[in-house]
C-alpha cells in the first residue's frame, strides 16, 4: 500500500509552462492597458481640480465603450498604510509592602489536662511540682487520667498611659 512516487521534474515542467502562459496573457493585457493608464493620469489631475473631475470621467467613459468601468476594477488600487502606534509599555506595578507580623512574646506554663485534653489548671513554669501534685490528687479523687504538659501562652503586656 505504498504511495506513488512523484516525478518532480514533470511537475516542475508543468508549473513552468503554466507560468509562461500566464506571463504571455499579462503582456497582452499590459499593451491594452497602456492607453488606459494615460487616461487615468488625466483623471487624477482632474480630481485635484474638483468639479472638473466629474466632467473628465464622463468624457473618458464616452470615448471607449466600458473602458472607464474596467479602469476602476483592473487598475492597481493604492492602499494607505496604517500608521502603527507604538504600544504603551506598561509601568511595572509598585510592589506592595507586606506588613510584618507583630511578634508576640510567649511564655511557658505548666498545664494540667484531663483525658479529653482539656486544660483543668495552669501553673507558672517554676511551680512544676505543684502542677504534678494537682494532677496526682485528681487521679486519686476522680479515678481518671490526668497529666501535666508545658503550654505556650502569649504574654499580655500592660499599656502605659
Amino acid at each position: 500500500m505504498g504511495r506513488r512516487v512523484l516525478n518532480r521534474k514533470e511537475l516542475r515542467n508543468d508549473f513552468d509552462a503554466a507560468e509562461r502562459t500566464a506571463a504571455k496573457e499579462e503582456d497582452e493585457t499590459e499593451d491594452e492597458e497602456e492607453g488606459d493608464e494615460e487616461e487615468e493620469e488625466g483623471d487624477e489631475e482632474a480630481e485635484e481640480d474638483g468639479e472638473e473631475a466629474e466632467d473628465d470621467d464622463d468624457a473618458a467613459g464616452d470615448d471607449e465603450e466600458g473602458a472607464g468601468d474596467d479602469d476602476d476594477e483592473d487598475g492597481p488600487k493604492k492602499k494607505k498604510k496604517k500608521k502603527v502606534k507604538p504600544k504603551a509599555v506598561p509601568k511595572p506595578k509598585a510592589k506592595s509592602r507586606s506588613r510584618v507580623a507583630k511578634v508576640v512574646r510567649m511564655r511557658v506554663v505548666w498545664g494540667v489536662f484531663n483525658n479529653s485534653n482539656q486544660m483543668v489548671a495552669s501553673y507558672e513554669y517554676p511551680k512544676k511540682d505543684e502542677a504534678e501534685a494537682h494532677a496526682a490528687r485528681l487521679i486519686a479523687d476522680k479515678r481518671s487520667t490526668h497529666f501535666v504538659q508545658p503550654v505556650k501562652e502569649p504574654i499580655e503586656e500592660k499599656k502605659e498611659k
